[in-house]
């Protein structure tokens, strides 16, 4: 049915065109738009995102050199550096934004019933965030140390599909807790983070949303234990008490009570310290939720090594969270493929194929099925098969 439709053009068939004219409509995207529309320019970043574009220059030569092709990948206006350089400036990024929360409610649906790794029914998120290292003459509105600038994408990710839930854009000078201000808890889930998000206020205000937190301990945090739960030392649990903080202000900020759990990881040789106010799982499983933080790591690790967001195509603040969302919005676009064409491939194997067959003339699950893993090809995402037999 596909085979006489490019790789590129069945990709985009994924996503919810009536969604993002809505997006569009919001914000007077397309006012005073002659030629070279928002979905136009989104389709570019696309683009360039799935082929490891590396400048406005990069991709417009790209984009010039296959007219017949860029029609059937459904762009209609004119590319010219200037003008994609104009786009990402000047058109609201929140465009994208939204289009991504579209793109991201429809995913979470997909993989609501996923297995992570634990029997567990409830929603698991976990929430940190990655600096993105600016030049600080060229970003000076990125505020983040004397000598350089900085953006940090804060992320709660649903560690159901790894799929980022919700995601905010800063300066690198925002600490990382002032995101919890911003967390709307949802009854009974819980909300895995490291100790730099340890405040609390901020986590008395979790435990009032009837929600559960998990979070490393600090080491001068004070505790009085109540009472002991044996323990089987075997798996690594060293103790899991009940108590309440004793700190002045703590015990204030905190009046509940806490449940501390320490754990020896032999993997890592380290005694951790786990603070929750979940009484109900057992303290190996609050352990090993916790060791599912790990998702978050490798999603930034992912999303920085294959989509463009450590060298940006233009300068601005809106230039920048353009291109952040619209990469955001093409992993989630590339994990609803995955759900729906019942793929069983790693995420970073699908882009390395889209990357070298955006222009094959073929189905697309039989692209992704039958594709040569060891093709030399792969070792090479940024030469792009231009003119396919």
């Amino acid at each position: 049915m596909n085979s006489g439709r490019i790789i590129f053009a069945q990709l985009m068939d994924f996503l919810p065109i009536y969604d993002f004219r809505r997006c569009v409509e919001r914000y007077d995207g397309n006012k005073h738009i002659k030629a070279f529309s928002c979905w136009d320019q989104y389709l570019c970043m696309a683009f360039a995102q799935l082929t490891y574009r590396e400048s406005l220059r990069d991709i417009e030569a790209c984009l010039r050199a296959i007219p017949t092709r860029r029609y059937h990948m459904g762009i209609r206006g004119s590319i010219a550096r200037s003008t994609l350089a104009e786009a990402n400036e000047k058109r609201d990024w929140r465009i994208y934004a939204d289009f991504a929360q579209v793109l991201i409610s429809q995913a979470r649906e997909l993989y609501a019933a996923d297995d992570f790794g634990l029997d567990l029914e409830q929603t698991v998120y976990a929430l940190d965030s990655t600096t993105v290292d600016l030049c600080l003459s060229l970003f000076p509105w990125a505020h983040f140390r004397k000598t350089k600038a900085a953006v940090k994408l804060h992320t709660l990710l649903d560690l159901r599909g790894s799929i980022p839930a919700l995601s905010f854009i800063t300066d690198g000078k925002v600490h990382d807790v002032n995101i919890l201000d911003y967390l709307i808890p949802e009854p009974s889930s819980f909300y895995v983070m490291d100790r730099g998000y340890l405040d609390y206020t901020r986590l008395h205000t979790i435990h009032l949303s009837q929600a559960f937190f998990i979070i490393r301990a600090k080491t001068n945090t004070q505790f009085r234990r109540v009472y002991s739960h044996e323990v089987d030392r075997s798996c690594g649990l060293i103790c899991d008490q009940a108590g309440v903080f004793t700190g002045f202000y703590t015990a204030q900020e905190y009046p509940e009570k806490i449940r501390r759990i320490k754990f020896y990881d032999s993997e890592t040789n380290k005694r951790l310290v786990f603070l929750t106010n979940n009484f109900m799982l057992p303290a190996l499983t609050i352990a090993q939720l916790y060791k599912c933080r790990w998702k978050i790591e490798l999603f930034f690790k992912w999303i920085k090594q294959h989509l463009r967001i450590k060298a940006f195509y233009g300068t601005t603040e809106n230039a920048v969270k353009t291109q952040i969302w619209i990469a955001i919005s093409i992993y989630v676009l590339v994990a609803i493929m995955k759900k729906r064409l019942h793929l069983d491939i790693e995420l970073y194997t699908i882009l390395q194929i889209l990357s070298v067959t955006l222009f094959e003339k073929a189905p697309l699950f039989h692209i992704l099925t039958n594709f040569d893993y060891t093709s030399k090809q792969l070792d090479h995402p940024n030469q792009l098969n231009l003119f396919p037999d």
